[in-house]
Parts: structure tokens; sequence; C-alpha cells
């Protein structure tokens, strides 16, 4: 029988739970009001995903800023993936336990540096660099950004992927080199389908981080409104949008775009969450 400290404990942890879709649900909902007079204008949500941005000929649609985002998120995504990877398996797996534990603190150390620190880099450093190796435009565009960005999410996912490494149970790696297996074999048939679920977290947190990241985006990615038809080409993303027509008048409709970039950043970030969750449950199911 459940005691009543129990069912005030059940109530005491509900409550954070509560509190937390209550304010999800209140920051989508005040996006929306304020974002109501250009929905309205354009017919509905889906007018302003499709249509291009020309504020001089009446159209405010973000469908430029959403190609943006997802071009350098998905990008910075397939730099950084195989680099975190690397990483995790040289700090948990086959590499020194000295090393390890160093390579672990300079990755610590990387996550608390300051967007703006890497924005100035990739400015000064890989900018250039970009502009004298393709000699194409300005170097501002979506290569820079997706690398500099790559750079950015590699420790959330690197920290992540060990931690989920870190906690495979040791006796299966050992009944798999009793068996025979190398470190490659034990990491690929033991260590990597225990821990899927750690990697996926970690892609999905990097990933919403490089959604909703503004700076490396604003400083390297050019902030052309186009649809981008190379890597080399420059591009805007939904959050440098939200930073370059914050200082439009309140009452325009210009301004009022921001609030649809928001709730797109929203549903892509839902979109996200809810397609890993769809694994997770696959995965269950078919065990």
């Amino acid at each position: 029988m459940i005691n009543i400290p129990e069912k005030a404990a059940e109530k005491l942890f509900l409550l954070p739970t509560v509190i937390s879709i209550a304010i999800t649900i209140g920051i989508f909902g005040f996006m929306l009001l304020l974002g109501l007079p250009l929905i309205i204008r354009g017919g509905h949500f889906l007018n302003l995903l499709a249509q291009s941005w020309a504020p001089g000929s009446g159209l405010y649609g973000i469908y430029p800023m959403i190609v943006g985002s997802l071009s350098i998120a998905s990008l910075s995504l397939v730099f950084a993936f195989p680099l975190s990877l690397g990483c995790s398996v040289l700090i948990s797996v086959v590499g020194h336990e000295v090393f390890g534990r160093f390579l672990r603190g300079v990755v610590q150390l990387m996550t608390g540096i300051p967007t703006v620190i890497y924005g100035f880099v990739g400015v000064f450093l890989l900018v250039p660099r970009i502009r004298e190796i393709f000699q194409r435009g300005s170097g501002m565009c979506i290569l820079s950004a997706s690398l500099m960005l790559a750079v950015l999410i590699s420790p959330t996912m690197i920290l992540f992927f060990t931690d989920s490494f870190d906690h495979v149970p040791k006796s299966y790696g050992q009944a798999a080199e009793a068996l025979g297996a190398s470190k490659g074999q034990k990491f690929l048939y033991v260590t990597l389908p225990c821990a899927w679920r750690g990697v996926l977290t970690g892609l999905i947190l990097a990933g919403g981080r490089a959604l909703g990241d503004t700076l490396i985006a604003l400083m390297l990615a050019g902030n052309a409104i186009q649809i981008p038809g190379s890597v080399l080409d420059s591009a805007r993303t939904l959050t440098s949008h939200i930073a370059l027509v914050f200082a439009a008048d309140y009452e325009s409709l210009e301004f009022k775009s921001i609030f649809a970039c928001g709730m797109s950043l929203y549903l892509l970030a839902t979109l996200l969450v809810l397609g890993a969750r769809g694994l997770w449950h696959r995965n269950e199911g078919e065990k």
C-alpha cells in the first residue's frame, strides 16, 4: 500500500514536469499570438513556409531561411559525427586511460568556450582559406558556417557518446575478448549496439544546437536571402533572420516574421525528437 509521503513525493516530482510543459506551450502560444497578423495576411502558416522573402512586394515567406537552416545544420552534423565518434572511441575504447582522461578534459573545456570566439576564429582563419581554396565568392558561405558549427557541436556529441560507451557493462567486452574479438570488433559488435541510444541522444542534442545557433551562421554564412545552389553559396538561417530583423518596426509585418521563424524552429526541434522516439519504440518492439 502506498503511504502518504510516497504520494506527496509523486506529486512533488510531477509538478516540475507540468511546469515545463506549461512553459513550453506558453512560449509557443506567445509566438503564435504575436505572429498571427502575418499568418492571417498570408492565408495560413504553410504559405509562410513556402513563400520567398520580398517585403517590397508584400511577401514575407521564410522558405529561404528554412532551407539555409537545414542545409547548415545537416552539413555540420555530417562533419561532426565521424569526428565525435572517433574521439569517443579513442577516449573510451582504444586509447590509453591517462590519454583518455586528458582528451576528455580538453573536450569538457571546449564546451565552455563562448560561441563568439568560434565565430571570430572562423572569420579570420577559416573564411580566407575557403576563399583561397575554391576561388569563389567571399568565403562566407554554407561550407564555412558548417565547418565551424561542426567544431562547436562536437564536444556535446563526444561527451554523450563517451558516457554511453562507458555505461556498457564491462563483462560484455570481456566476453567478446574471451572469444578472440579485437578491439575494433568488440566496439562494432558489442559496445556500439548497446550504446546506440546514447549515440542517438547526442545526435539529437547536437542537431538541436546546430539548428538553434545564431552567431556562427550570422558571422560566417553570409546572410544572403536566397535558395543556395551549392555549399559555397551564402545563406541566411532562421536564427540569423530573427537577429537581423529584430530592429524593425514592432508593428510591421517584417517584425512579425520573426515569430514565424520561432515557430518553425519549435516545429523542427519537435519533429527531430519525435523521430528519435519513433526509432526507440520501433527498436523496443522488435526486441
